[in-house]
């Protein structure tokens, strides 16, 4: 039976690999509308700048990963258990989705939070300028 499994599941790897294709098929019609060249254009002339924010982006999530797990660490049920997943609530919060899978529970960490999240906003309308 487990060839078997092995065998059938080889076939869907070939289908997933044509449902590829015919994703990558859509990108062709890219240069035949106006306003996506305009908006590939801006993007690509832009490029530097947006670089340079998606590694703000990381060292904002680093630090200020760091800051909250070791401001909540000391805290009862708290699910700041680790830096990664400190890092994931910073960018839960500095892309203000907010998904309220963990909240900091002190005040420092409520603080902190708050000015992550001040700063979130500022962090994504910066693009708007460019």
């Amino acid at each position: 039976e487990a060839v078997v499994s092995t065998q059938s599941t080889g076939h869907y790897v070939v289908l997933r690999v044509c449902r590829i294709f015919r994703i990558v098929r859509i990108f062709k019609f890219v240069r035949h509308s106006r306003d996506l060249l305009i908006i590939m254009k801006a993007v690509s002339n832009a490029k530097r700048e947006l670089i340079l924010l998606v590694c703000l982006l990381f060292i904002f999530v680093i630090t200020f990963g760091s800051i909250m797990y070791y401001i909540e660490s000391g805290e009862k049920g708290t699910n700041f258990n680790s830096i990664m997943s400190s890092c994931w609530w910073v960018i839960v919060t500095i892309t203000t989705v907010g998904y309220g899978d963990m909240c900091p529970t002190s005040a420092g960490g409520k603080l902190f939070g708050g000015f992550v999240l001040t700063l979130g906003i500022v962090f994504l309308a910066l693009p708007m300028t460019i």
